[in-house]
This record gives C-alpha cells, structure tokens and sequence, in this order.
C-alpha cells in the first residue's frame, strides 16, 4: 500500500480525533504510534525514530511549539505537520518559524490531512533521488548553497533554515529569474495545490529574507513579482555587476 514502510507519530490528545487520524492513516498503510503529550512525544521520537511527525499545538505537560523546537534543535528534516485549534496566524506562523513544514486548523477535512501526509514523503522521496548532478554548490554573491549537505552560508557563516525554507531557496537558486505564483510554490515546494494557503508560502518567503537579505525590505536575493509572485536574482542583478 502508499505508506507502507513509513511510521508516523501522532501527538494529539482529543481521543476521537486521535482515533479518526489513526485508522485512516493505518487505512493508507502507514505504522503509526501514539503520543497524548509533549514529553511522551519527544520520548517517541527518541526511541522510535518516525518518518514524519503530526504535532498538535495544546498539549499536556509541553506544548507543540516547545515540542518542535525541541526537535529541530536535533533533526532539521524530519518532516513536521503541525495541528491548532486556533484560527489566529500568529499561531501558525510560529509553528513556521519554529521548523514546522505545515500547519492544519481543526476542524479539517481528513482527504486533505491524508493529501498533506503523502504530499510531504513525496517531498522526501523526491530529493533522496536528486542525481549526483544536482548535488553541487551553487553561490550567488555572498550566498552559497552546498545541496549535497543541504548547507546554506552567508558571507561564510552558517545559516540555520528549516527544511522549507531550504526547499524554497534551493528551487529559487536552480532558476535564477524565474517567476513562481504562490500557487506554483505551494505545488512544487509543499507537494500540494490548495487555494487558501497561499500565506503558508508568504510566511515562509518572509523568515527566508529576514534570515539571508541584508534589507528584507528591500531584497536583493528574493525579489517580488508583483501580481504574480517571487523570483530569484539573475546575473545581471548580481552586487558583482554593480
């Protein structure tokens, strides 16, 4: 079946949401094990070492968002769907900032949660097969890309960036002055086209420019394309040209 091989961990504690994830993530093929708070969480991913990991945000005894920084501090790529009951996008964009790849708001449909779930180990599967060809360095003025160790430095120091964030930036560096739609961005970054979520890639563009841009409000890597989307630099807009 689609997931077989693939073990998630499922961090809720609302039993009849937990079940409902459950048997329809067994239902795909998917090994999953059960977390009902922060710390049992953690401990999970320790000794379990899942494949993906879907984080609610209210927990017991630690919250989501400890939770996922206390991962990211140790796993930059695991993949993280983080889960709120709260509509606010202060709250989601914490997540993001925190190493979370993507956030639902209950209630949510269960076809899309699945949609998401595959989405992101196609995500997976898809740079476990990148040739030996696109594992190189590639630079830009002072920002450097090494794709083999997903490593991104600026001005020779090392910047930490989350999976998506380095998703973005490696897409954007492999087609300098391309334009991409959010939509696009959502398609080929996230795996997945939902109309709606398009402040998903907003959130994720704006943490990338704060982290690389000298002024993030006037960027020189990431530009905007106004009524469409963002694009790289092209060589001709190099500071070396200058």
């Amino acid at each position: 079946m689609a997931g077989d091989s693939h073990t998630i961990l499922v961090v809720e504690d609302n039993k009849d949401l937990q079940n409902l994830l459950v048997i329809n993530l067994e239902d795909q093929g998917y090994s999953v094990i059960i977390a009902e708070d922060g710390l049992s969480a953690l401990e999970l991913f320790h000794t379990k070492n899942p494949d993906l990991i879907v984080l609610d945000v209210m927990l017991p005894k630690l919250d989501g968002f400890d939770v996922c920084k206390k991962i990211r501090g140790e796993n930059k790529t695991i993949p993280i769907l983080m889960l709120t009951a709260k509509a606010e996008e202060v709250d989601k964009v914490l997540g993001l900032e925190l190493g979370a790849d993507d956030y639902m708001t209950k209630p949510f449909s269960i076809r899309e949660f699945l949609a998401r779930v595959k989405a992101m180990f196609r995500r997976i599967e898809a740079s476990q097969h990148e040739s030996d060809s696109d594992l190189k360095i590639l630079e830009f003025d002072e920002l450097k890309v090494d794709a083999a160790k997903r490593k991104v430095t600026l001005r020779d120091e090392l910047l930490e960036l989350t999976s998506k964030e380095y998703d973005l930036l490696l897409l954007f560096f492999k087609n300098p002055g391309k334009a991409y739609s959010r939509e696009d961005l959502l398609n080929t970054v996230w795996g997945y086209s939902y109309e709606g979520y398009s402040h998903t890639v907003n959130s994720h563009i704006n943490r990338l420019r704060s982290k690389i841009e000298e002024d993030a409000s006037e960027p020189h890597y990431i530009r905007t394309v106004w009524g469409v989307g963002y694009r790289f630099a092209d060589d001709e807009e190099s500071k070396q040209h200058a």
